[in-house]
């Protein structure tokens, strides 16, 4: 099988990261050929390599289209000299505009195109929202349209006779041989023995206001913890302004972090909180990592995340914006460290079983001899 893969770029992110994910698996199938191509100028090379310096590694053949604007035209002439090149089976776009750039060349060549469009779960969708309208568009193209969550499907209102959903998987080789925990902590600058943490990118989607709220009530309470604030983005610098002074010492923001694993294997609880009045989450890449290492996670509820985190058991469900309530179940973790691990191993063992790289790969492998037989 030639399959074709076409995605915006690679800099950091979690539809990246997914697709790294899957580019990972596919290395364990060694008749499937793939092509990745990039919508990417010259001087993005380095910004992707630094991102995900593997792809570079694989037996994966890289194209990149010259994209000088954000509409460039040219694309559909670029992606056809791609595709005439690497005569693929299968076009495997992952988003809408990708899906869109690459439909002429697959119609003309009268063969298929999975459109692995959806990978988050707004509430209230219609007409006016680009994103319904793109994936609109491309329904009546794709063979087949794919999903991260079921949600996700439910909330772009997917043609069910021809969507499927694909979990993401995290690939359990990125934890091992971790460096001591120690050195990790000096690092950083830990001095408390309990640490939480949330991993997001600092976008008006990720509700870091909310959680840096919830660190400060508990810290009104109690100085055994530090919370930090991973990532980077635009709403930096006003969540950073919402820390008081006394609490500087304690809510820290140590930017974007190349090796994120080491830091999570530090933690004692992960958080997601989410802006559910502008997004809704698939499933998150973050929420998989705390999980994967035995972190018991709070997040926001809806979207997909209900679909990962077993309330009451792998962690809790907390509702959106609610300061105290997200508070409320910090406190109740930290002060129960039994309960903490108990969560954390129950869910260690639900992403082994239901989202792990050798799933999400067989899952993807499946579907392109689907696909194609059809």
């Amino acid at each position: 099988m030639r399959i074709l893969i076409i995605n915006d770029t690679l800099t950091m992110g979690g539809k990246e990261r997914r697709l790294v994910e899957l580019l990972t698996g596919l290395q364990e199938y060694p008749d499937v050929q793939v092509g990745l191509t990039l919508f990417a100028r010259p001087e993005d090379y380095p910004e992707i390599k630094k991102a995900f310096p593997q792809v570079f590694e694989m037996n994966v053949e890289l194209f990149f289209l010259k994209r000088k604007t954000k509409k460039d035209l040219s694309l559909f002439r670029q992606f056809y000299k791609v595709y005439r090149d690497f005569q693929p089976d299968l076009v495997h776009s992952w988003g809408a505009m990708s899906s869109i750039y690459s439909l002429p060349s697959v119609i003309l060549n009268k063969k298929k195109i999975i459109s692995a469009i959806i990978a988050d779960a707004p509430k209230d969708m219609g007409w006016s929202d680009s994103r319904y309208f793109r994936a609109k568009l491309v329904y009546p193209f794709s063979d087949l349209v794919l999903a991260n969550s079921k949600a996700g499907l439910h909330a772009y209102d997917a043609p069910m006779h021809k969507s499927d959903c694909v979990y993401n998987g995290f690939d359990f080789r990125r934890i091992d041989k971790l460096p001591q925990e120690s050195s990790v902590r000096e690092q950083l600058g830990i001095k408390t023995p309990k640490l939480v943490a949330m991993v997001a990118g600092f976008f008006e989607r990720k509700d870091f206001a909310t959680y840096v709220k919830a660190a400060q009530e508990v810290l009104e309470k109690r100085n055994d913890v530090s919370f930090l604030a991973i990532g980077e983005g635009p709403t930096l610098p006003e969540v950073k302004a919402l820390v008081a002074d006394k609490h500087k010492n304690h809510v820290l923001f140590p930017g974007h972090q190349s090796r994120i694993e080491e830091t999570i294997n530090l933690i004692d609880i992960g958080i997601l909180s989410t802006n559910s009045l502008v997004h809704g989450e698939g499933i998150s890449n973050s929420i998989l990592e705390y999980m994967a290492m035995s972190k018991p996670v709070i997040a926001s509820s809806g979207g997909g995340t209900d679909e990962i985190v077993v309330h009451g058991e792998t962690g809790y469900l907390v509702q959106p914006s609610q300061v105290s309530e997200l508070a409320e179940r910090i406190h109740e973790l930290l002060d129960n460290p039994a309960l903490c691990e108990e969560m954390g191993k129950k869910a260690h063992l639900r992403v082994f079983e239901h989202f792990n790289l050798n799933k999400m790969a067989k899952r993807y492998y499946d579907i392109y001899q689907k696909v194609l037989s059809n």
